[in-house]
């Protein structure tokens, strides 16, 4: 069943086939692959969990059953009155987003080259899904998943080895980011930009609205450099008192100033071979922003009250939530400066504007906060699902986080058990006047007077362009199926994963539409 995925998939598809591929054979809920990363398990490809479940981290302290079945190498299975709490209890989507209790579950431990890789984990809401036959067979599985494993690495390294000239070192190697969530297009688009910058020496200019995780994405662009083996040095410029930004950056020598009884290095020398890293580059003084261009320039920086230049060796990347164009044009930044550290901008895209991502990044915050909280499970409902689908997230991704952890507390509050599963209701996100479910959002208001503004009256010919309901809806399913197919390389597994439903019924329904396969 699995051997022709070794060769006849591509990377991106092989694990999620695999897991699709099981998830058929056994005729259970929910399979799910996750690899050890230090002390937690992060889930790499999924089939029949919520879509959030990618988004989570599983640390192996506090899931007993994930730690059980890593400690030894063969089949683990559970029976179904096990004191030991699932860790999917509530997160199967199985039956319309009822938090429902996993009844049965198995799993392996997984080992590539001799060392413990992650877990396979198996789950159902029926008991007795996993009988003795569905047990001998898992472990005959267990070869062909670790070769399938074992293929996907092999082609992840010779692509790294292409993005780095041949240059992979053990310790520092360029690897994905599990900080850094997101299936989005958006997402996709702004990784690869930072791999093709990252081996320059170019300074680097991050643009984005607070909260969109600008210090995240400088980490990234740092490990990816020629110079992931020295330091990353982060200034947050904005903390800087004016009186003290100089002697911060460049440092001083002993007497430069009342208080300075001793020499002193700045960030910039405890950079020297790295990366330095000016968040809210923009909030630097103009004092500052003369001696920041120097060393840009000549790569010279002087010690406050110092009488020789030294020399240093330092990439910048830069990180701003303003325009430094306006702020030039307001006589608040140098105009050269500017030209310095924009030799490279990159925008990082809004969470409004990564459509699912938002959902991952709420499972990583749901996970965080059950574990914060000592809940049994912790999940989002249908209604809240939509409700932060179609919020506009002004403080972004660190919104998202506080919103996640207030509507916990808020459940608590309310009286919610942490012994049973804890399902967060759209109210309890707080995030404004939505719309609910079924209701219809307010008619606009005049932006002056307030007064509510009629909708304008349908033309003859707009009332004849609408179309009968079914049609409306089947046109909707065809953009959003080719959509999907687009984003994820024509691959219908990983777009019915998107899209939560059966891999099988997907390509029914497109077969359905008139959609070519």
């Amino acid at each position: 069943m699995l051997t022709d995925l070794l060769a006849d998939l591509p990377e991106a598809v092989r694990l999620q086939s695999v897991v699709a591929r099981l998830r058929e054979h056994f005729g259970c809920g929910a399979v799910a692959l996750l690899r050890l990363e230090g002390d937690h398990l992060r889930p790499v490809a999924v089939d029949g969990l919520v879509s959030e479940a990618l988004g989570r981290r599983f640390a192996v302290s506090e899931h007993p059953r994930l730690a059980a079945i890593l400690a030894r190498r063969g089949v683990t299975r559970f029976n179904h009155d096990s004191n030991l709490p699932d860790p999917y209890d509530g997160l199967i989507d199985e039956h319309a987003g009822e938090p429902l209790p996993v009844h049965d579950c198995m799993g392996t431990s997984l080992t590539i080259e001799g060392k413990t890789w992650g877990v396979l984990t198996l789950d159902a809401l029926r008991v007795g899904t996993f009988d003795e036959q569905s047990q001998s067979d898992l472990a005959a599985f267990i070869l062909a998943i670790e070769a399938a494993i074992r293929t996907s690495r092999l082609e992840a390294e010779i692509r790294a080895l292409r993005l780095t000239g041949g240059d992979t070192p053990e310790s520092g190697a360029p690897r994905e980011d599990s900080e850094i969530l997101g299936q989005s297009e958006a997402i996709a688009h702004l990784l690869h930009e930072l791999v093709v910058v990252a081996d320059s020496e170019l300074p680097v200019l991050l643009l984005g609205e607070t909260g969109v995780g600008k210090e995240l994405f400088a980490r990234r662009l740092h490990r990816l450099s020629r110079r992931r083996g020295k330091p990353l040095v982060h200034v947050n410029c904005a903390a800087l008192p004016e009186s003290l930004a100089e002697s911060e950056l460049f440092g001083h020598a002993k007497g430069a100033f009342s208080g300075a009884v001793s020499s002193r290095p700045g960030r910039f020398e405890a950079a020297d071979g790295g990366t330095l890293l000016l968040d809210e580059v923009g909030e630097l003084p103009l004092t500052v922003q003369a001696k920041l261009l120097r060393a840009l320039q000549d790569g010279e920086i002087q010690r406050l009250g110092a009488d020789q230049p030294l020399r240093v060796d330092v990439r910048i990347i830069a990180a701003t939530n303003r325009s430094l164009r306006d702020l030039v044009h307001d006589g608040v930044f140098r105009a050269d400066l500017y030209h310095r550290l924009s030799v490279y901008p990159i925008p990082i895209p809004p969470l409004r504007e990564r459509g699912d991502d938002v959902l991952l990044l709420a499972g990583r915050f749901l996970e965080l906060n059950r574990a914060r909280l000592g809940l049994r499970s912790l999940r989002l409902s249908q209604h809240a699902q939509a409700a932060l689908l179609r919020y506009s997230w002004p403080g972004n991704v660190r919104e998202l986080e506080h919103a996640i952890s207030r509507a916990a507390l808020k459940a608590l509050s309310r009286g919610a058990s942490r012994n049973e599963i804890v399902t967060l209701e759209a109210d309890l996100l707080d995030l404004g006047d939505l719309p609910g479910p079924g209701q219809e959002a307010p008619a606009p208001a005049d932006l002056e007077t307030g007064a509510v503004v009629p909708a304008p009256a349908l033309s003859a010919a707009a009332k004849d362009s609408i179309k009968p309901l079914r049609d409306a809806v089947d046109q909707f399913q065809r953009d959003l199926i080719r959509r999907s197919l687009a984003v994820h390389g024509a691959s219908w597994a990983r777009s019915a994963a998107q899209l939560q439903i059966d891999p099988s019924n997907l390509r029914k329904l497109a077969r359905r539409l008139g959609l070519k396969q």
